[in-house]
């Protein structure tokens, strides 16, 4: 079969042409087809297939980090009835407005107790934080490093919370230690009344 032959042949009447023709249009057709479903409906249908894989794979994720939790979910809810309870204790150690003066009182009878000579025992402003209000005591004291060390560990032994902040140690002038700092006392503010 020559290009002449191939000129010559009939569209309309397939069924007069060569066998390998007929083949070779068949397979032609056949691919056609089959480029044409993968394009219309399978490029489409594999594309939703990652979609949905990668969907699966999220939930898979989520699925094993709640299971997790489940798993431990007793153990979660013991360690949030022990922090419940350590958040009252610590809401315990905070004073209500009428403890505050006892609470000042017993800083300074503190110093004292340790043998420090206070020159200033100045209360600040308060300031009020989300459910406690902060109360800063500015404070200079004339000692030694034992009686400050002494002054610090009695603070931390009252039974209300009270913390140093900016401390400063300088030597005074009768060659005594001076130290400045800030003892922050906290209470408790009611959430009725909002004081």
């Amino acid at each position: 079969m020559n290009l002449q032959e191939l000129n010559e042949l009939d569209l309309n009447n397939i069924g007069d042409w060569p066998g390998l023709l007929k083949g070779i249009l068949v397979l032609i057709l056949c691919v056609g087809i089959g480029v044409g479903w993968y394009y219309f409906d399978t490029e489409d249908q594999l594309a939703q297939l990652k979609r949905v894989e990668r969907q699966e794979q999220e939930l898979r994720n989520t699925f094993e980090k709640k299971q997790a939790k489940a798993v431990n979910l007793e153990k979660y809810e013991k360690q949030l009835e022990e922090m419940k309870q350590s958040f009252g204790a610590m809401l315990r150690q905070l004073p209500d407005k009428t403890e505050v003066a006892e609470l000042l009182v017993d800083v300074s009878q503190t110093g004292l107790a340790s043998g420090l000579e206070f020159e200033l025992f100045d209360p600040l402003g308060e300031n009020r934080k989300e459910f406690y209000a902060e109360l800063p005591i500015k404070i200079k004291v004339l000692g030694n490093y034992h009686q400050f060390g002494n002054f610090i560990s009695g603070l931390a032994t009252l039974p209300r919370i009270v913390t140093i902040h900016d401390i400063e140690i300088t030597q005074g002038k009768d060659k005594r230690l001076q130290m400045e700092a800030v003892a922050k006392t906290y209470r408790y503010l009611d959430e009725e009344s909002g004081r």
